[in-house]
């Protein structure tokens, strides 16, 4: 991470620390924007942020996971496992929860 994104990151992590409830907002509106170029990248940033607002070593333990690896998996270049991602987003709290997209007209109709 550059110097100079660290300003924001911290901002965003303070704002999370402040006010939890940001969170979901938070990760659904990085969810909302997976598709898009760098959205992957935006949702592993959203949720290590998440993760430090709550507490790295906190939310490692409670994803039972060692912490070096919570870093590595919310890295930039992370790929998490799905068992990994579900630990974190319920260590932190959270869930994930499917919805249609309206937009594609996929195989509803079967």
């Amino acid at each position: 991470m550059s110097t100079a994104s660290r300003p924001h990151d911290e901002a965003v992590v303070e704002l999370l620390r402040e006010d939890p409830a940001f969170a979901d907002e938070y990760l659904a509106a990085s969810m909302e924007a997976i598709d898009e170029p760098g959205g992957q990248e935006a949702l592993l940033q959203a949720l290590r942020h998440v993760a430090e607002a709550q507490g790295m070593a906190k939310v490692a333990e409670r994803a039972g996971l060692p912490r070096e690896s919570l870093y590595k998996s919310l890295s930039a270049k992370g790929n998490p496992t799905l068992k990994t991602l579900l630990a974190v987003l319920n260590a932190a709290g959270l869930r994930l929860s499917v919805t249609r997209d309206e937009h594609h007209q996929g195989a509803a109709a079967a």
